[in-house]
């Protein structure tokens, strides 16, 4: 149980990605706070992970939540050693049709809250020798067309995690991102309504298909989170079947 006795917060966690990660670190040991607005999912969640997760309905974009998100993990589990900053809304446009409200959404439910998160958790983090994992995407890597806003708000996490990996290491805080492709119910949605896009996606993909939420994504988390990955801060894993290749 690489995870045994540890406590995580999850943001988006009752769906895709966040789901997944919850899942893989409850089947390692951890104790984990979730956090989402959807509220159905969330509480199956928490039934499903019987007394292992507690859920959090909130909106990570409102004012306060970063700070009522981790006292939830401190109340409920006693400690916090692990951050994963998942939760993310976009909309897609052509750079030109790019429009201010769709900034401030990608930066509001993304860049903002990871930052806040990390600022609330940080003493908790430090008393813990901790781990924060961000996420970043292929889509600011590479520049994706009608990915602007979202692209931006994703390298922005990238840079502020370089930073904070730099500051924290004194405190023994490692501070990695990881940039996935997974299968999750918006990428099956956005497939469905496009016939053909499934397989010119997967051409791309050396490994040949998508990544697991909770197989593929959630071990990789599960390895940043544990004392394997102590000696790696600031850096971002592609995990993404081979599709981009950082130099």
């Amino acid at each position: 149980m690489r995870l045994d006795g540890k406590v995580a917060i999850v943001t988006g966690g009752a769906g895709g990605i966040g789901r997944g990660i919850v899942r893989a670190f409850a089947g390692e040991g951890a104790s984990i706070v979730f956090a989402d607005i959807d509220g159905a999912a969330g509480r199956a969640l928490e039934q499903e992970l019987d007394g292992q997760g507690k859920y959090v309905d909130i909106d990570i974009a409102q004012e306060g939540s970063a700070e009522k998100i981790c006292a939830a993990a401190i109340e409920t589990f006693g400690a916090l050693h692990i951050l994963v900053n998942n939760a993310h809304a976009s909309r897609q446009a052509r750079l030109v049709e790019t429009t201010q409200e769709m900034f401030d959404l990608s930066f509001g439910t993304g860049f903002y809250p990871t930052v806040r998160l990390m600022q609330a958790a940080y003493p908790h983090l430090r008393a813990t020798a901790g781990s924060v994992i961000n996420f970043a995407s292929g889509a600011g890597i590479e520049g994706q067309a009608t990915q602007a806003s979202y692209a931006a708000a994703k390298e922005a996490i990238r840079a502020v995690s370089r930073v904070a990996a730099n500051e924290w290491a004194a405190d023994n805080i490692n501070v990695n991102v990881i940039s996935p492709l997974a299968l999750t119910e918006g990428v099956s949605a956005y497939i469905e309504a496009n016939p053909g896009v499934e397989e010119a996606m997967l051409r791309r993909v050396p490994l040949g298909r998508f990544g697991d939420p909770q197989q593929d994504i959630g071990r990789v988390a599960v390895f940043l989170a544990s004392a394997d990955a102590d000696y790696m801060t600031g850096q971002t894993l592609m995990v993404d079947g081979g599709t981009q290749k950082l130099r």
